[in-house]
């Protein structure tokens, strides 16, 4: 079982690899579009400071965030609105971002292990909360990584490290998420998920003989439950017809359905 103070150092760990390519850019670059419509560089760091920001709080001051959450009148425009309005100069950004990062490992740290904090539609415990956001900074980083490939491959930023474990992890505890988020009922069958590594090991979650299984590198599966990729551009094999349905509507984040990406157009043709 994974701790608390393993999935901080993770994610400290994939936070800070994400700070050296952004912080090497030049301020020019900040605005260049991401595979995200309509979100620049800025954008993307922008929302993980914001995000950071009401984790924090509903870790720090629950009944604040829950006033704060209630005022929001259209939760699907939501994250887009944030993150515009987080917006900084590049330094500044960057140097709130990593305040924020610092304030939030604090707060899940000194909170009880078993306690539920309140989340979007949900409530999480501190190492449910810390998990996400792993999984929110590992999908974002995509975003950024794809946009300077050449400097992501130089730093090695992409590189598949066992930090995904927890994407991963989280990505199978919430298939029955992922149908509820789109009005659709659970399947009542259990899940079984393979996903191999690249040196070789293979990370298994779920019973051994359920009738729906997904199998394929982990990394594709992360991108799928992120919705960096569509399923046709990715290696997922999926036997079982519940199995079949989750790949179109895989989502390890909380709220509405997000907008999934389209497949490239070599895969369309």
């Amino acid at each position: 079982m994974v701790t608390l103070s393993e999935v901080l150092a993770d994610l400290n760990e994939e936070s800070e690899s994400l700070d050296r390519l952004v912080s090497a850019l030049d301020e020019k670059d900040w605005s260049r579009p991401t595979p995200a419509a309509g979100w620049t560089v800025a954008h993307q760091i922008a929302h993980l400071h914001w995000t950071d920001g009401v984790a924090t709080l509903a870790a720090t001051d629950p009944a604040a965030f829950i006033q704060q959450m209630s005022a929001i009148e259209d939760p699907y425009t939501m994250v887009d609105r944030a993150a515009a309005d987080t917006i900084a100069p590049p330094r500044e950004l960057l140097r709130r971002w990593r305040d924020g990062r610092a304030a939030l490992a604090k707060a899940l740290s000194d909170r009880p292990k078993d306690e539920k904090l309140p989340w979007f539609g949900t409530a999480m415990s501190p190492l449910s909360s810390a998990t996400g956001r792993m999984m929110e900074t590992w999908a974002h980083g995509q975003d950024v990584a794809e946009t300077f490939p050449e400097r992501a491959a130089a730093q090695e930023h992409r590189r598949p490290t066992d930090r995904l474990r927890h994407v991963a992890n989280l990505g199978f505890r919430t298939i029955g998420h992922s149908f509820l988020s789109h009005g659709k009922n659970p399947p009542a069958a259990p899940f079984r998920v393979e996903l191999s590594t690249v040196d070789g090991a293979v990370w298994t979650f779920g019973p051994e003989d359920a009738p729906n299984r997904v199998v394929g590198p982990v990394e594709d599966f992360c991108l799928l439950v992120t919705q960096r990729r569509h399923p046709a551009d990715l290696g997922l094999q999926a036997t079982g017809d519940d199995a079949r349905e989750w790949m179109t509507l895989a989502q390890a984040f909380a709220g509405p359905p997000g907008e999934k990406r389209e497949p490239t157009k070599a895969k369309a043709q």
